[in-house]
């Protein structure tokens, strides 16, 4: 009996990155689901079927983090993998706050993401 493969959410303002990470990510086996907004994968109820969220911090509307906690308080329990451009330390510590698995920072190379999703979501 075949298993599916891991579903992946990414949900990012920058067309491009969203296209090099469904690209990456699909390469590694990876099933995605892209997002342009945070506002999007609520929507569509992004989180269905889902085993992991890959969500940039800064969005044009709705930020990453202010996702991760409408999420919990509605008891998704979901794990984030953050990623942003700017990396400074009151970023990261309400990334950890918010309750990340990982922190990346953009660009990262593609196996620290890949190690990020195998913690976040293990494949079985």
């Amino acid at each position: 009996m075949a298993t599916r493969p891991r579903m992946i959410a990414v949900v990012d303002d920058d067309a491009s990155m969203l296209k090099g990470i469904e690209r990456l990510l699909g390469a590694h086996g990876f099933a995605t689901k892209v997002f342009a907004s945070a506002e999007a994968f609520l929507d569509l109820d992004g989180a269905a079927d889902v085993d992991c969220l890959l969500v940039d911090i800064h969005l044009g509307g709705m930020s990453g983090i202010e996702l991760r906690h409408q999420l919990k308080a509605s008891d998704c329990k979901l794990p984030v993998i953050f990623m942003t451009a700017f990396d400074d330390e009151a970023t990261r510590m309400q990334a950890q706050s918010a309750g990340c698995v990982a922190f990346l920072h953009k660009p990262f190379v593609a196996n620290l993401l890949i190690a990020a999703i195998e913690q976040a979501a293990p494949g079985t």
